[in-house]
């Protein structure tokens, strides 16, 4: 590659005839989720100094305890897909229903976007990475009929995902089925530019990351399995933000699980906004991302909004073996 300067913007419009759809809604709605992940990224980095760090003194409607910067960052991300009239409407881990938007001009748009504004967000009083997560689906009805219920209750609907991650630098990481690249902030121009193209997981790594505080609660196979990692001298990495962990994970290799507990017998993380844009990433990447019952990630079919899964998600050869192991060692695969 040569040493010019690659912005998002840039990127987008490059690459934007390799979208199998509506590419000019779609590259807007990929920078407009630029512009609020540099909103939020200012965001981040002030939080100590404008007094939004700490609860919020609510939960979500998965019963998690919400942030002040989760409901700051919700916010601009619904204040920036709402004005360019490219999204028809939105679903976030911190709304209980989908959000509608009303078309703009009497243009109805074809996409609706779902997102976790602020992954990890327990993380930030203590200056820990952070990250949003978010999933780009093409609305599956007819646009005259103003009900997003079941717009993208097809794993087919699936046209985009990515991640942002807020630490030392901030990096925009996304695919649109054509391979996952990379953006960095620069915060001497404020913008995104090219620094990884064509990303590539290792086929192996030394890590594997779990909460391994909830080991006893785990299933007789997924404890037999990380015993097995142990056994192999693999790293112990769990930072308690899946943007970091995968983001780890997708350079330098190695398998994430969050498998089922007796608390959580679906799994924790949710289907939508979670597991779906990381399994496409992670599979554009070249790896893969299965659940604990073994089935792959993108060929789950959501029935409901906050429909929650376990995940094993990362090189393609470990998910391979953590697969083979648990149907050797199992009687009943992994529920």
């Amino acid at each position: 590659m040569s040493n010019k300067i690659i912005t998002l913007d840039e990127f987008i419009i490059k690459r934007q005839n390799e979208f199998l759809y509506d590419h000019d809604e779609l590259t807007g709605l990929l920078r407009d989720i630029g512009v609020a992940a540099k909103i939020v990224n200012r965001l981040v980095n002030k939080a100590g100094l404008v007094n939004i760090l700490g609860k919020a003194d609510s939960e979500n409607i998965s019963g998690d305890t919400v942030q002040k910067l989760d409901l700051y960052a919700n916010e601009k991300l619904i204040e920036c897909l709402k004005n360019s009239g490219q999204c028809c409407g939105i679903a976030s881990e911190e709304d209980e229903t989908f959000l509608q938007f009303p078309s703009i001009q009497g243009k109805e748009a074809n996409y609706v976007v779902a997102f976790d504004p602020l992954d990890g967000s327990s993380n930030i009083d203590v200056n820990v990475s952070v990250g949003t997560i978010f999933a780009i689906y093409r609305r599956i009805s007819d646009p005259k009929i103003r009900v997003l219920k079941k717009i993208f209750y097809k794993r087919t609907a699936l046209v985009a995902a990515g991640y942002v991650i807020y630490g030392t630098s901030t990096i925009l990481v996304y695919t649109t089925g054509s391979g996952v690249n990379g953006f960095t902030l620069d915060p001497s121009i404020g913008e995104f530019c090219l620094s990884h193209h064509n990303i590539q997981i290792p086929k192996r790594g030394n890590y594997y990351s779990v909460n391994q505080g909830y080991y006893l609660k785990f299933d007789i196979e997924m404890r037999r399995y990380i015993d097995y990692c142990s056994d192999l001298n693999l790293g112990l990495r769990y930072i308690g933000s899946m943007v970091s962990d995968i983001h780890r994970i997708l350079f330098q290799g190695g398998i994430f699980l969050y498998p089922v507990t007796r608390k959580y017998p679906d799994g924790k993380l949710r289907l939508v906004y979670e597991c779906n844009p990381l399994a496409y990433i992670v599979e554009q990447a070249g790896g893969k991302a299965i659940n604990g019952s073994l089935e792959r990630i993108l060929d789950l079919q959501p029935k409901k909004l906050h429909e929650k899964s376990s995940i094993v998600i990362g090189s393609p050869d470990m998910v391979d073996e953590m697969k083979a192991y648990v149907e050797r060692y199992s009687a009943s695969k992994m529920s």
